[in-house]
């Protein structure tokens, strides 16, 4: 069989093969993979998987479409190891295999069918933990994030199942006496749900056996008002019901007495502890991950042995605040006791806690006289677990710093549980069951939000929505430091939030900020900082000094100038220690790690306590240089050589050639992994006056983002970097930042800018003496020229240009060059000669080999426009087809925008009227996402014309007034007039 699958649709849609995760890429493939998920084992007809695909009004070609998706599903499977077919034909349609494989809808189902079995017969414990384990199942709503409505109607169909396993748990849970544990987690279900009749009875019966009569009146009174409100009616007969029987205080509600199975617990002279800490006030969120926990007490009568569980996360993130709530709730599956103790390992005032002495303290509250504890350490430890042996008790051990520290407080045998907290991973603590390891990250938004208004009050905080988000998010959402902030706004109520925003926005006070009073974030850093040992505390400080929003491990390396396999090394310390989170693996197969906002400001504070300026500058400077000599050479794997760009002089670093090798063998995917650390790199270097760095950077990175027309990301490079080359009067830069910003505007179409743009880039080149830099700003002004019907001027300038580029050897632009010049030949009617000229380009980029894909698929995509003037539409197509393989193996969105449009017109040219409209409306969906006017108003344009000629007008004409609309909006004025003389063919036609 190869790996075994796992299908995970009880919350967003994931794969899984032994536990690895796989990419299921595409709205498309999820939605498929969705559709055959709601029915493993039975056939999917294809007619179903296009309507939950498309809904309404597929395309003519949905049908291969969908083959086409499974066949990308199927790859997947196998890619992963998978020998047999998943997704098998079976006609109608296809039908997924699950024999072999987990789908956990279908193991929701068997622990549903056998928590009502133990229902049935008795067997209560037993279906708790059924219902337990079933429930823990979800991790957010059922197939989240799949936009079909056929999906959705089924996970709304599972929602409703969810929600009744849990009325069902909870019955059975007030059976077992677990009414006090209930009531938190059942009064946040009614306020989601407050129309549930059943859910409102078992939370009022909760309310009523814990002693709070007047709540469970309150919550009667809630519910009737709702109900009348809404709709129309009085609460059903049982809360009726409910409602008088808790008013005569009826006998038959009182709870069960409880089931006492052990032994030792049957001696009135054995106490049962409950150390457990208060509950957290406003305890917040953290469902899945109480899920999880839940598995320490799930099937316990077949469990074989102690269960121990691990709660990990950064300071302040609430590990012992989850432990103590989990705990609060497990509490009736530990009859025996619940024990707490803080073993103090970060604690910076006090020493850590002695094992001994923490055994002696249970030992005694487990009613062993003192005068019967032994004074050896070996004794004590045999005499604690034979306590514990037979009994079923809970150990909740807070802030662990080793397993050392824990090893002797570890039960060797019974129905015990060991709950832990720490801010390591404590890789010697196996957990039992194995998923029971938690590790804690921040609050998700609307939770952060929520423990926000639950301290300072919901009013205050709805009335100030965006400052809240805005106010969580420079906390970090991190626990701690939202209580913090939320304590400073409820004692200070002449505060707005966006008051306490304004001094959380200054980076140099918010740590201050966040600091006072009891609870300091800064403190409770410094304890897990002062354990570090000094390699990692270095590379944490200089990690700080970047503003990159995340990074790979060779970052590291350069900021300590050390080898990457090291940096690497310190950096998985790192992240065992809480400091660093891995954000996920970029498209080069490296890990990437990322720093908590609060946690950089504090490695910069240590930077610059305890590192010399110079040593700072020389770090930021190693790391920078690193980037910049990555990335330059992405740019010339990806032209074939240093072409069509001006680079500064200075200094790069060296990078070891076998690791460029592996980072670069797809070099626009590593630009695409750095994108986001590329553009705050220069934005940094350019605040910090290394102007070279700024714009050397940018230049490297452009053909990232002309290719996938990230257009604002060029711009705001663009902008930083050439106001820190005028700051420095550093003429070359500006000149090469004013061409970037000239290709900014010529994408967006604003010619005007463009062309003054270009204008005083040429200027300033010719001022520095940079013959390349004219070169370049001439051959893209003759492209202005040429929308402006300037031909002549347009081709002196692209000859000038040709001239320069051949005696500086871009061979790349020069070819770029002479497919300009073919373009004004064919806008002449002269198609000889743009032929010749079309050919001289491609033969050009041939010559430079198979490292400019992107310049051949330039070349070739003129070469096609060439064979279309002459009505050549056989060879056409074959251009523009190898245009499209090119294209796609970049991600050029653009460019494969235009390949498809010129391979739909050269079928249509061939009469391939219907091939043509597929090709097209293909094209239709690329330029559908992508910011790019012309070419989408020119594709609307000829497939308004081929659907004109199939004979559906007004599909017709509404891609024809689509193209209209564009080509005003882009003001281009000759491809408005092709538009409006298509409609008027199309008007004739039917007049």
């Amino acid at each position: 069989m190869g790996e075994r699958l796992g299908f995970k649709v009880l919350g967003p849609l994931s794969v899984t093969a032994n536990g690895r995760a796989l990419t299921v890429g595409g709205a498309r493939q999820r939605t498929v993979l969705a559709l055959l998920l709601l029915n493993p084992g039975r056939i999917v007809p294809v007619d179903t998987l296009v309507e939950g695909v498309w809904n309404s009004g597929p395309p003519a070609t949905a049908r291969t479409q969908i083959a086409i998706v499974i066949a990308a599903l199927r790859k997947t499977f196998k890619a992963e190891g998978v020998t047999e077919d998943i997704i098998v034909t079976a006609h109608p349609g296809y039908l997924l295999r699950s024999e072999g494989h987990a789908v956990d809808s279908v193991d929701f189902a068997r622990l549903i069918k056998d928590a009502e079995t133990a229902v049935e017969q008795g067997r209560h414990a037993d279906a708790a933990d059924s219902y337990a384990h079933a429930l823990a199942l979800w991790t957010g709503p059922a197939f989240a994030g799949i936009a079909s409505p056929v999906v959705e109607d089924e996970a709304a169909r599972l929602e409703g199942h969810r929600l009744n396993a849990y009325d069902d748990a909870t019955a059975v849970l007030l059976e077992l006496g677990s009414h006090q544990d209930l009531v938190p987690e059942l009064a946040a279900v009614v306020r989601e749900h407050p129309l549930r009749e059943r859910t409102r009875h078992h939370l009022m019966l909760a309310q009523y056996r814990s002693g709070r009569r007047a709540e469970a009146m309150g919550t009667f009174r809630e519910a009737r008002a709702q109900f009348i409100e809404e709709l129309g009616m009085e609460p059903g007969p049982d809360l009726q019901e409910l409602h008088d029987a808790i008013l005569r205080d009826d006998p038959s509600l009182a709870p069960a007495p409880p089931v006492v199975t052990t032994d030792a617990l049957r001696s009135d002279s054995v106490i049962v502890p409950s150390e457990l800490p208060p509950d957290v006030p406003g305890f917040t969120g953290r469902g899945p991950e109480l899920a999880v926990l839940d598995l320490l007490v799930a099937d316990r009568d077949r469990q074989q042995g102690p269960a121990f569980g691990l709660i990990t996360g950064i300071a302040g993130v609430g590990k012992t605040g989850l432990a103590v709530r989990w705990a609060h709730r497990a509490a009736a599956h530990f009859p025996d006791g619940r024990l707490f103790a803080d073993l103090r390992g970060y604690d910076e005032e006090h020493e850590p806690t002695v094992a001994a002495d923490v055994i002696s303290r249970f030992l005694r509250s487990l009613g062993v006289p003192s005068d019967q504890i032994p004074p050896e350490t070996e004794a004590l430890v045999a005499l604690y677990r034979s306590v514990l042996a037979e009994r079923q008790v809970l150990v909740v051990l807070d802030n662990v710093r080793s397993y050392a520290q824990l090893r002797t407080l570890l039960p060797g045998s019974g129905r015990c549980a060991v709950l832990v907290t720490s801010r390591d991973q404590l890789e010697e603590l196996v957990t039992w069951p194995q998923e029971a390891r938690v590790h804690l990250g921040v609050l998700p938004e609307p939770e952060a939000v929520e423990l926000l208004g639950r301290i300072v009050g919901t009013e205050r905080i709805a009335s100030a929505r965006a400052d809240t988000v805005r106010l969580a998010e420079l906390c970090d959402r991190l626990p701690l430091a939202l209580r913090i902030a939320a304590a400073r706004l409820a004692s200070k109520p002449h505060w707005t939030v966006r008051h306490l925003v304004t001094r959380l926005n200054d980076e140099a006070r918010r740590l201050d900020e966040l600091s006072q009073g009891a609870s300091r974030v800064r403190a409770s850093f410094a304890l897990s900082y002062r354990y570090l040992p000094e390699d990692a505390a270095l590379l944490y400080r200089r990690l700080g000094l970047l503003d990159v929003p995340d990074f790979a491990a060779w970052v590291g390396g350069a900021l300590l100038d050390i080898d990457v396999l090291d940096a690497e090394r310190i950096m998985e310390d790192l992240v065992d220690a809480q400091f660093l989170e891995v954000v996920g693996v970029d498209a080069t197969g490296r890990l990437r790690y990322r720093l908590q906002n609060l946690m950089r400001l504090y490695a910069r504070e240590r930077a610059y306590a305890e590192e010399p300026p110079d040593a700072q500058r020389a770090a930021r400077e190693r790391a920078f240089r690193t980037w910049l000599t990555i990335a330059e050479e992405a740019h010339r794997r990806e032209y074939g050589g240093h072409f069509s760009v001006v680079h500064s002089e200075v200094a790069r670093r060296p990078v070891d050639p076998v690791l460029l090798d592996e980072l670069l063998d797809s070099p626009l995917e590593w630009l695409e992994a750095e994108r986001l650390p590329l553009i705050a790199a220069v934005e940094q270097t350019a605040a910090l006056g290394m102007a070279d760095l700024a714009w050397d950077l940018t230049v490297s990175a452009a053909v990232l983002f002309e290719t996938r027309h990230y257009l604002d990301d060029w711009r705001i490079c663009s902008e930083a970097a050439l106001a820190a080359t005028r700051r420095t009067g550093n003429l070359r830069g500006q000149a090469a930042m004013l061409h970037q910003l000239g290709g900014v505007a010529q994408s967006y179409r604003r010619l005007e800018e463009a062309h003054a743009r270009y204008s005083e880039a040429l200027e300033l080149f010719e001022q520095a003496g940079e013959e390349h830099g004219q070169a370049l700003n001439l051959r893209n002004l003759s492209i202005l020229d040429r929308f402006r019907g300037n031909l002549d001027v347009a081709m002196e300038r692209l000859r000038t240009a040709r001239d320069i580029l051949r005696r500086v050897g871009d061979t790349s632009s020069e070819a770029h060059t002479l497919d300009n010049m073919a373009q004004i030949e064919l806008d002449r009617g002269a198609t000889e000669q743009a032929m010749k000229l079309s050919l001289e380009a491609v033969q050009l980029m041939e010559s430079i080999g198979g490292g400019s894909r992107r310049g051949a698929a330039q070349t070739l995509h003129r070469l096609g426009r060439v064979h279309l003037a002459r009505s050549d539409f056989d060879l056409a197509e074959k251009a523009f087809q190898q245009v499209v393989a090119l294209v796609t193996d970049k991600s050029d969105r653009v460019g494969l925008a235009y390949a498809l449009l010129g391979l739909g017109e050269s079928r249509l040219g061939a009469d391939e009227v219907e091939a043509a409209a597929n090709t097209l409306t293909e094209a239709l969906e690329v330029v559908e996402h992508i910011d790019a006017p012309l070419v989408d108003g020119r594709i609307n344009l000829a497939l308004g014309d081929t659907l004109r000629r199939l004979g559906r007008h007004d599909a017709a004409r509404e891609r024809l007034a689509a193209a209209q609309d564009v080509f005003v909006r882009a003001d281009a004025p000759q491809w408005r007039a092709e538009a409006e003389r298509a409609l008027a063919r199309l008007e004739n036609e039917e007049g």
